[in-house]
C-alpha cells in the first residue's frame, strides 16, 4: 500500500459537508439571527447555472448575499438551488458545492477558502513527481562542556 493519505481532499469535502449541513438547515427553518453568508463562486466551473445577463457581468466569479430576501433554497447532493434578487430582478441559481471558493458567515467571524492548484504559490505547488527532499543536519556533539556547581549561586 504505497499511496498517500490525500488530506487535503479529505479536509475540502468535510468543508463542503458543513456548508451542505449549515444550508439544509436554513432550508427548514429559515436563517437564524444574524446570520448571513457571503459565498463566492466560480461562474466558469461546469455545472453552474445562472441568467446569461450574470454570467456576462460576472464572467469569472461572483459573490451572493444570502441575507434578507431568498427563495426556493433547495438544497441537494451535490449543489444547491437559490432564487436571489437582482436589483428587483428575482433570478434562480444552481450552485455546485464543487463551484463554492470562499463561504463566509460574518456575523460570526466563520469563513471558509477553498484552494485549488492554481491558487497556489507555483513555488511550494507539491506534485508526485517533485518530492521535497530535507537535508537536516544533525549538531556535532560537543565534548567541551562547562561544569557549573549550583554552590557558587548560593548565599
Amino acid at each position: 500500500m504505497s499511496q498517500d493519505i490525500d488530506y487535503g481532499n479529505l479536509m475540502h469535502t468535510a468543508m463542503r459537508g458543513l456548508i451542505k449541513t449549515v444550508l439544509t438547515g436554513v432550508s427548514e427553518t429559515g436563517l437564524p439571527g444574524a446570520h448571513h453568508f457571503f459565498i463566492t463562486l466560480d461562474t466558469q466551473h461546469e455545472g453552474v447555472e445562472l441568467a446569461d445577463w450574470l454570467r456576462e457581468r460576472y464572467p469569472d466569479e461572483m459573490t451572493i448575499v444570502m441575507q434578507h430576501w431568498f427563495e426556493n433554497l433547495e438544497v441537494g447532493e451535490n449543489g444547491f438551488a437559490i432564487t436571489l434578487n437582482f436589483g428587483d430582478a428575482p433570478e434562480p441559481l444552481y450552485i455546485p458545492y464543487l463551484a463554492i471558493k470562499t463561504f463566509v458567515d460574518p456575523s460570526v467571524e466563520f469563513g471558509l477558502r477553498f484552494e485549488g492548484p492554481e491558487d497556489e504559490d507555483e513555488d511550494i505547488h507539491l506534485t508526485d513527481e517533485a518530492p521535497i527532499e530535507v537535508d537536516v543536519e544533525e549538531p556535532e556533539p560537543q565534548h567541551d562542556a562547562d561544569v557549573v556547581s549550583l554552590d557558587s549561586f548560593r548565599k
